[in-house]
């Protein structure tokens, strides 16, 4: 069968996320702010929920219309049809969603209201007065964007940025999704040396590493669809099979992670250990201050403290300073900054080749990009 699918990303990402869906099997691919809509079948649910790095779900799309009153949605809700995808004991659950420049503003509202449509439609379809919920969850997601009503069915559960190696992390981490979003720009193959002087807990040493060796990013974790009725457990084995002989065995990627605190440091390497990868990172306790640059050409891609993060503007401001003085002149190295800070480039002492709109969660930032290409 094939459905209508959608993935959501980090804004800006929408290009990297439409290149891995195609390279998921999805077909009929189109972006828009912050989503990525396309077909595909089962397979390609597996292969977008194992491989993509930085769409935050994969979901089916359940039904899309105009919602001006309760009764558009419970109507239109009653209208799906649920019963091709729950069992009579399986548990819907409609997950708080987000009403956006539109007439319907209370969520649990609206929440109340589509759970009370499926809840009828399930009853009719199955002749019975009471749902068990019982059997498996199924998650529902709505967005209510300017009076139009998109519902999804979450086949991924847990969010993709949860791949399984970051139980623990330092103060503000980087999203694991974007952190692979900066990645792909920053163009990182198999035979990069990778620089984080601000490593933190690891994650975009992870990331990058999971690049160079094609590693599937959700590799090592469960989906909430591989326990529903209407899916096939051997179309995800199958999934999973092929994603690790994608594998790069031979990569000659190599990342090193500095950090001024040893116990984020610490981090770094048991992270790295959990997600396979510490046979391609190293990581030191080193300040920002005493940086120097390895042999051979560098990639430094780092999301070094700001204000948002730190609470205090000038420090961080005394941070850029140092990085320019430590990486400039820039030669053949490369340089990927995130920051919320407007004015990076003048305290860094260099302007940069492109910068490029990010949302670090909520907070606008840019990607501060220095490369010859």
């Amino acid at each position: 069968m094939i459905y209508n699918l959608t993935a959501p990303c980090h804004f800006g990402l929408e290009k990297t996320l439409s290149f891995e869906i195609k390279r998921a099997g999805g077909e009929n691919i189109s972006a828009s702010d912050g989503r990525v809509d396309f077909t595909g079948d089962e397979s390609v649910i597996a292969k977008a929920n194992i491989t993509c790095s930085v769409a935050e779900r994969i979901g089916i799309v359940l039904a899309s219309f105009t919602a001006n009153t309760f009764d558009d949605i419970f109507e239109q809700l009653k209208r799906v049809p649920i019963e091709e995808f729950a069992g009579k004991n399986d548990k819907i659950h409609i997950v708080k969603g987000h009403s956006l420049n539109s007439k319907l503003t209370s969520v649990p509202a609206i929440q109340r209201t589509m759970k009370k449509a499926t809840v009828i439609r399930m009853q009719d379809k199955y002749k019975i007065n009471t749902l068990p919920e019982t059997g498996v969850t199924l998650p529902i997601h709505f967005l209510l964007m300017k009076n139009k009503m998109t519902v999804t069915l979450d086949t991924s559960g847990v969010g993709l940025h949860k791949r399984g190696y970051r139980a623990m992390s330092n103060a503000a981490p980087i999203k694991e999704t974007l952190a692979a979003g900066i990645i792909d720009l920053a163009r990182v193959r198999g035979t990069d040396l990778v620089i984080d002087p601000f490593c933190g807990s690891g994650t975009i040493l992870i990331e990058a590493a999971f690049k160079a060796t094609n590693t599937a990013p959700c590799l090592n974790r469960n989906f909430i669809a591989m326990d529903w009725g209407f899916t096939d457990r051997a179309v995800w084995a199958d999934a999973f099979e092929e994603a690790r002989e994608a594998i790069r065995k031979d990569s000659e990627f190599t990342a090193l992670g500095f950090d001024i605190d040893r116990e984020a440091v610490e981090l770094t390497r048991e992270n790295a250990w959990k997600a396979g990868m510490d046979k391609y990172i190293k990581a030191e306790k080193r300040a920002v201050k005493d940086f120097v640059y390895p042999e051979g050409k560098s990639k430094i891609i780092t999301n070094p403290p700001y204000a948002e993060r730190m609470g205090d503007i000038n420090e961080a401001k005394e941070i850029y300073k140092t990085m320019g003085k430590r990486m400039l002149p820039l030669g053949e190295n490369e340089l990927y900054a995130i920051t919320s800070v407007e004015d990076f480039e003048t305290i860094f002492g260099e302007k940069a080749t492109r910068n490029r709109k990010l949302y670090n969660g909520m907070l606008l930032c840019r990607l501060y990009s220095y490369s010859n290409k």
